[in-house]
């Protein structure tokens, strides 16, 4: 059978879809048969009728490429035969025929393929956009991987989210321009709007941030926020909702910068109700000052009181200035918020009032 000494990939076949393709070939032969005996039926079949007598599984076995080789070797098969098969002095006329029967079943097998590629893009768009929503609401991890391995997804690395709002002249170019640089900067990618949202998840062994970075021009013309690296795909979700939370919230920092950590900011999410923001202010910044040792969080808040001024602190403790500097060193060194940055030391001053409130309240 020339098909299995002409063909490499026939050979990669399992012996059901190798027998299959056999009646595939044989379907071909005998509708073009038929139809070259009676010409006035109408038009030649297509790849529909000649895929009928094999599973439709086969369809997604053998590829275009592949088809389209069958198809060739067929009409070599048919063209070398013509002496035979044809009526004496119909040897031109089964030529034309086998020409005009093999350029329609290649259109046909090129649309059937385009169809089934729409269709699959259709499928795939839905379970992308579901596996997004799984990622705003939280859903357990079991519910988020399946719904990722649905998408062909490898599940090595870290990931991370990062979220923008659709730009005025966004459109499906826009998001299909997102979706391929996403993909060309990352093992794994998932892109997804959601309501007036851009969301992407990106995954892999790589620098994920600095894979950010690159998207995030093409996300919104205002901030693109990032949730933070997680340890798998499955832990996204609190990447996810970081991101959002800090979305909602950056327009209370207006020295923020285009690309912009949801940890960063912490109390501006606190400001608009974010829980978890607020437990990590306390458990980040606040505790760990309160238990460094009984002078640390008293000299930081006698510097925040005296207007960030290390005399003033001094003078407020009796202490030198110098041991001002050091302890404040030591609420640097425990949080990696600096007490003398503008904007740490805001960090800061919220951290420790929300640690007060919780104290007093405990």
């Amino acid at each position: 059978m020339r098909v299995a000494a002409e063909l490499p990939w026939y050979h990669h076949l399992g012996p059901s879809d190798q027998a299959h393709l056999t009646v595939v070939v044989d379907n071909a032969v005998s509708h073009f048969t038929a139809w070259f005996q009676h010409p006035d039926t109408g038009s030649p079949s297509g790849i529909s009728e000649i895929l009928s007598a094999a599973p439709r599984e086969l369809a997604t076995v053998i590829t275009l490429r592949q088809t389209l080789q069958l198809v060739r070797l067929m009409v070599d098969v048919v063209e070398t035969q013509a002496t035979t098969l044809a009526p004496p002095g119909q040897e031109r006329d089964l030529r034309d025929a086998l020409l005009r029967y093999s350029r329609d079943v290649a259109f046909s097998a090129a649309e059937a393929y385009a169809k089934a590629a729409e269709q699959r893009g259709a499928w795939d768009a839905r379970l992308e956009a579901q596996a997004i929503d799984a990622l705003v609401r939280g859903d357990a991890e079991d519910e988020v991987r399946s719904r990722l391995s649905a998408l062909g997804w490898s599940g090595r690395g870290q990931a991370v989210v990062l979220v923008g709002k659709i730009r005025d002249d966004f459109s499906e170019d826009s998001e299909a321009l997102i979706r391929r640089t996403a993909r060309s900067v990352a093992a794994d990618a998932l892109v997804g709007i959601h309501e007036n949202r851009v969301l992407i998840v990106l995954a892999g062994e790589g620098d994920l941030l600095a894979a950010a970075e690159h998207l995030a021009p093409l996300l919104a013309d205002g901030h693109v926020i990032t949730g933070g690296v997680v340890d798998s795909v499955t832990d996204a979700s609190r990447s996810a909702q970081a991101a959002l939370a800090g979305l909602t919230a950056v327009s209370a920092w207006p020295g923020a910068t285009p690309v912009v950590a949801a940890e960063d900011l912490l109390p501006e999410r606190v400001l608009t109700g974010d829980a978890t923001a607020r437990a990590g202010l306390v458990d980040r910044v606040y505790r760990p000052v309160a238990e460094a040792g009984a002078d640390i969080l008293p000299t930081l808040m006698a510097y925040q009181e005296s207007g960030n001024s290390l005399e003033g602190t001094a003078r407020a403790l009796f202490v030198h200035p110098n041991t001002v500097r050091n302890r404040l060193k030591k609420v640097t060194d425990l949080t990696a918020w600096d007490p003398h940055e503008p904007r740490d030391a805001f960090v800061l001053h919220v951290a420790v009032a929300l640690g007060l409130l919780e104290a007093a309240a405990g």
